[in-house]
């Protein structure tokens, strides 16, 4: 191979003995000097050769910064929710670090610095001869090499994956690489370092490469940069630090692992079972101690402190005030919740794709990307929310797996506002049902860090709603409701159930009636009859129209609501069930958040705005990153919105179902609740400004959730005490307007031909009737010939009538006799004939005419054929010649 094509390492490497290191040397010294030289020895020049073709413009990358999260406080100035880091670093400016820290670092590591090139050339060469004699490199660098270094290495750190399996001993070779290198190695990577630190001292001030290096190196486990030492160490700003404070700080730097001061138990060579560590709280933190009154003596000899400062410093013991930085959500506190929302979202959503890159990178781009994230949370309505949740629930119920989670969402942008939930946040796995602890947000899908959901109950039954009214039925519409037995179609599908089998609230047995009272009423046998007149993918199909989807992730996509069959994983197990019946009463698992989506599109006129947390993301140097824009959506005609709004006004109104939840405060509402089967309760409710979304129950298992009850309430009803505290928050920060009006169209009555039911029985009557729409009520029995059991009289009578309206029948006494027919009889006649019918003759009105003398009978009351009791009285009117 032509010698031109030899490595730098190669070169060094041929080098042997006192020779080779001399020559090594004048280069080095040379190089430092000028840049074009003559020497002697052909191996000598190849090494100046090498040397001045080696790279000088370093690439210095922004280095591995927090992401912050922040909520929006009462004065709508951010206010911090989290920090989440791989290396804790908080990057200040040159006037943001006490001077004296300045005079304490140069003093003890290059006291030459504002006046050399960017070489320390005595150090450089003692290093050298520590390489050639195989012991390794460390120290021996002027500040600017040693930012070389420590921008190197921080470029070799941030090649290595967070998720990589053989992460540590690949960080371990980087430090080997930049720092810690012998032999040839060694010395080529001190030649790069001077070639880098010569040309960054052309292109940076002092101060930039000063600040810059203090703002990368590492102080010890992951903390990096001097502000977060300070923070860390003593409890300060790195501007407030003080020359003791200072002095050990920077004596870190030289062994940032064996000096750090956060360890009380010690940092290393440690007995086998991990104790009587060295440099311990014990032996008063030993080796930084020395250190730092070294970084002291260096001080007093350069004139950076006084004699008597240096005295009364170096016998102060070393004195931690240790503060833990925030990481993670579990610092979150009671935004813990919403925290781990956000950070699902910055990791797993795909709409971000072209924000912070692959999804397979953001849990690096979250750790290291020095991400600004400026999010939702009002600080007032999360402080409601989590005072109300404290208030009326509890992390733990003994014999049951208790949960509660709360949200409130803008509906008029989604915007995600609030959040709580009634356990305390944890990263790690456990037995909620016990500790009360747990990862999992309740609130949301499995994309954004909550589980699979839960079945949403009767606020589910809104879909049916707004089936009936987009295919032109009517609020007022009048609807069977009876327990019965149905059928229903899903296109060209048929399946049968009785509503009998589910029953409804308290073994009702329904009713006739109309959408309006079985929304009010949440009556389950009304809302089945009113899909039967429907299609079941239809009231479906609107469901995913509106934003929904099941709690389940799989294969990275969330599940549809409105699948038309069976979904299956690859064992055969039933993901997602084909439509069936008493689907539409709510046995889907859903996220509570996406419920309340639902209704805050409702009380938004229709529209839908995706729920969102995140309001804008600003990059390390304070720039804004373009977020995809927030996505509005019609998903309902406004005139079916308001129409829907309007029935639901009557679940919060006296009397509903979710009346219990209402403040009382004049501020208009909409709302359901919901529970299923005595295990998940759910109540939803919005005002035109404001959308709350309540979920408790059983987190995981089937427990009958009547028998437990927190707060001296039970279970089941936790929910309204929830509510009420919410909707009052909500209502005084982000007051409410009216509801548009329905059109008339949603309100129109049907009317319906009654049929004449006089003659049968009880039984087949009310049959008959219901069937036919009608309510029916049984009167008291009325006087007739007719069979007992049979209906005498019905009110009101056969003809076109309100559909639904209530008809009154009446048995037989089976105690009347039929009034005979005499009319046209004259009056004795008539007489007689009454007489032997058993009812006695009154002689009534005389009309002039053309009658018997004695008269003829005109009419009778009560009237041929009508029923009345033997030996009443028939009034006989007749016509006479002269009256």
């Amino acid at each position: 191979m032509p010698q031109t094509k030899r490595t730098l390492t190669g070169v060094l490497s041929g080098l042997a003995g006192l020779v080779g290191l001399s020559v090594v040397a004048g280069v080095l010294v040379t190089a430092t000097v000028t840049p074009v030289f003559a020497v002697t020895g052909a191996t000598a020049a190849q090494s100046i050769d090498l040397f001045e073709g080696l790279p000088s413009n370093l690439k210095v990358d922004r280095p591995m910064q927090p992401t912050t999260i922040y909520g929006v406080d009462p004065n709508g100035q951010p206010q911090q929710i989290a920090r989440f880091y791989d290396q804790n670093r908080i990057p200040v400016k040159y006037d943001q670090v006490a001077p004296v820290l300045y005079d304490a670092l140069l003093a003890s590591e290059d006291k030459n610095f504002y006046s050399h090139g960017g070489i320390d050339i005595a150090g450089t060469l003692k290093a050298v001869f520590g390489n050639v004699s195989g012991s390794a490199t460390n120290g021996g660098s002027s500040i600017s090499q040693q930012y070389v270094k420590n921008v190197l290495l921080q470029e070799c750190e941030q090649g290595v994956p967070l998720g990589d399996e053989k992460r540590d001993d690949k960080l371990q070779q980087c430090w080997v690489d930049a720092a810690s290198a012998v032999g040839s190695k060694g010395i080529a990577r001190k030649l790069q370092e001077i070639r880098y630190a010569t040309a960054i001292e052309k292109q940076y001030s002092k101060n930039d490469i000063l600040i810059g290096y203090l703002n990368l190196v590492n102080f010890g486990g992951t903390t990096y940069g001097i502000e977060a030492a300070a923070q860390r160490y003593f409890s300060v700003s790195a501007s407030q630090l003080n020359a003791v404070q200072a002095a050990t700080l920077v004596g870190m730097v030289q062994n940032p692992n064996a000096f750090r001061i956060d360890l009380p138990g010690g940092t290393y060579d440690c007995d086998k079972d991990g104790n009587n560590c060295k440099n311990s709280q014990a032996d008063g933190y030993h080796d930084t101690l020395v250190r730092r009154n070294y970084v002291l003596s260096r001080m007093e000899v350069l004139g950076k402190i006084t004699k008597a400062e240096y005295d009364a410093d170096k016998e102060q013991p070393i004195t931690p005030a240790i503060k833990t930085p925030s990481q993670g959500c579990t610092d979150a506190g009671g935004n813990a919740y919403f925290c781990q929302y956000v950070k699902a979202t910055l990791v797993n959503d795909p709409s971000l794709d072209s924000v912070l890159g692959p999804t397979k990178d953001r849990a690096d781009k979250l750790l290291r990307g020095g991400l600004n994230v400026y999010t939702s949370l009002s600080y007032p309505m999360q402080g409601a929310a989590l005072q109300a949740m404290a208030d009326r629930t509890t992390p733990t119920i003994p014999g049951m797996n208790f949960g509660a989670t709360a949200v409130n969402i803008d509906p008029k942008t989604g915007r995600i506002l609030a959040m709580a939930q009634n356990t305390t946040f944890t990263e790690e796995t456990t037995d909620t049902a016990t500790t009360g602890q747990t990862g999992i947000v309740y609130a949301a899908d499995q994309a954004h860090g909550g589980g699979i959901g839960f079945s949403v109950g009767s606020t589910y039954k809104v879909f049916t709603l707004i089936d009936w009214l987009e295919k032109g039925h009517s609020l007022r519409e009048t609807v069977n409701g009876n327990l019965q037995k149905l059928t229903f179609k899903c296109g060209t599908d048929t399946m049968t159930a009785d509503s009998a089998e589910i029953g409804n609230f308290q073994s009702q047995r329904g009713y006739v009636g109309t959408p309006m009272q079985f929304t009010a009423a949440s009556l389950n046998s009304g809302f089945l009859a009113m899909a039967a007149k429907l299609d079941l993918c239809d009231i479906n199909d609107v469901a995913a129209r509106m934003g929904l989807h099941l709690g389940t992730e799989y294969q990275g996509k969330m599940l549809p609501v409105n699948n038309r069959e069976n979904i299956v994983d690859d064992q055969g197990n039933v993901l997602a069930s084909a439509p069936a019946p008493f689907d539409v009463l709510g046995s889907k698992n859903i996220a509570p958040l996406d419920m309340a989506s639902v209704y805050a599109a409702i009380a938004n006129n229709g529209t839908r705005c995706d729920p969102h947390a995140i309001d804008k993301i600003t990059g390390p140097d304070g720039s804004d990153l373009p977020l995809p824009p927030t996505t509005c959506t019609e998903v309902l005609k406004p005139e079916i919105a308001a129409a829907t709004a309007y029935a639901l006004q009557g679940v919060m109104a006296g009397g509903g179902t979710g009346s219990q939840a209402n403040p009382d405060d004049g501020t208009p509402l909409i709302g359901k609740t919901g529970s299923h089967n005595n295990v998940q309760t759910m109540l939803m409710a919005s005002s035109t400004a404001s959308t709350v979304g309540i979920w408790v129950g059983q987190a995981s298992g089937d427990v009958d959730i009547n028998q437990f009850e927190t707060q001296d309430t039970s279970v089941q009803n936790i929910r309204y005490g929830l509510g009420r505290d919410l909707l009052s928050a909500a209502d005084s920060l982000f007051p409410g307007d009216s509801f548009p009006d329905p059109q008339q169209s949603a309100l129109k009555q049907s009317y319906s031909n009654l049929p004449n039911v006089v003659g049968m029985s009880i039984d087949q009557a009310t049959q008959t009737l219901e069937g036919a729409g009608f309510s029916v009520s049984v009167g008291g029995a009325v006087q007739s010939n007719l069979p007992t059991d049979q209906v005498a009289q019905q009110d009101p009578g056969p003809g076109q009538v309100v559909t639904g309206s209530t008809i009154t029948i009446s048995p037989s006494n089976g105690q009347g006799v039929s009034v005979p027919n005499v009319v046209g009889m004259v009056m004795g006649d008539a007489a007689n004939a009454l007489k032997t019918a058993g009812f006695q003759a009154v002689k009534g009105t005389c009309t002039t005419g053309n009658g018997d003398d004695s008269g003829t009978v005109s009419a009778t009351s009560p009237a041929a054929g009508t029923a009345a009791p033997k030996g009443s009285s028939v009034t006989l009117n007749y016509v006479k010649k002269n009256c």
